[in-house]
């Protein structure tokens, strides 16, 4: 939040190859008097110092964070594919696993989000500074790359193409915030990425009436209404007032049935 001279606003940080335009284009027809400053940040570790030295309320980021000082919230996990050149082999099949990569340089960037135990294919000498490094490297034919699908869509080329990749790790994509500072403006945000609408009263907790410990005031009965704010069950009635019977009739005379005639 800014100081008190200044209009409210949302911060958010957000890292490459994850898309907030549907969020953030509900945020701002939830929240027309707020604005969402938004700002990509390059790598992890930049989104967790922005969020633990106050710049930014809240970050959609890559897991795993530190969980002893951020709240996060998962919200998907994405398709990890191989990038390769137009013409490379593994394009005539639909799906390709490690083994197909044997003979290939597999190119690892400093800034690789995936948790590999053993990285698929040949090293090669040196390990790329960034993603978009790696990429120029696969354009040129120096190796593949694995990445999540986000980013080989993020640096798509036309020279290039991808393809999925089985038994390889995966990223997961969360919302994080510093645990000690989860705001109201953070709890509007949550409920826009878990989907809830813009009259669910979860996130903000309603305010609490006296007598009524759901929230909310509680009204006086209108006319035709019980205390419980039910409509008051009508009392059907006879001929003169008298209560009506079971059949919605009313009672016959003199508390007696006559017998009925005879036929001839």
């Amino acid at each position: 939040m800014t100081g008190s001279d200044e209009s409210p606003s949302f911060r958010l940080v957000y890292v490459p190859g994850v898309m907030p335009d549907k969020w953030v284009r509900i945020w701002n027809e939830r929240q027309p008097d707020v604005p969402l400053a938004l700002t990509q940040v390059p790598a992890g570790e930049a989104a967790a110092g922005r969020l633990l030295d106050g710049d930014a309320d809240a970050g959609l980021v890559r897991l795993p964070v530190d969980r002893t000082v951020f709240s996060a919230i998962p919200l998907y996990t994405e398709q990890t594919v191989v990038v390769v050149p137009q013409d490379h082999l593994v394009t005539a099949v639909d799906e390709v696993s490690p083994e197909d990569l044997s003979d290939d340089i597999v190119l690892h960037p400093l800034d690789d989000v995936l948790d590999w135990e053993k990285l698929p294919g040949r090293p090669a000498l040196e390990r790329p500074a960034t993603t978009a490094d790696a990429i120029e490297l696969v354009a040129a034919g120096i190796g593949v790359l694995v990445v999540p699908l986000s980013l080989a869509r993020l640096h798509h080329r036309k020279d290039l193409t991808h393809r999925p990749l089985k038994e390889a790790p995966e990223s997961s994509v969360a919302l994080a915030w510093p645990e000690d500072a989860t705001t109201d403006l953070v709890e509007d945000f949550i409920g826009i990425v878990r989907g809830r609408t813009a009259n669910s009263t979860r996130g903000r907790r309603p305010a609490v009436s006296e007598g009524n410990p759901k929230g909310g005031a509680r009204r006086k009965p209108g006319p035709g209404e019980s205390a419980a704010g039910r409509p008051a069950a009508a009392k059907s009635t006879g001929k003169g007032g008298q209560p009506a019977g079971r059949s919605g009739r009313g009672a016959p005379k003199g508390g007696k049935r006559g017998k009925p005639r005879r036929r001839s």
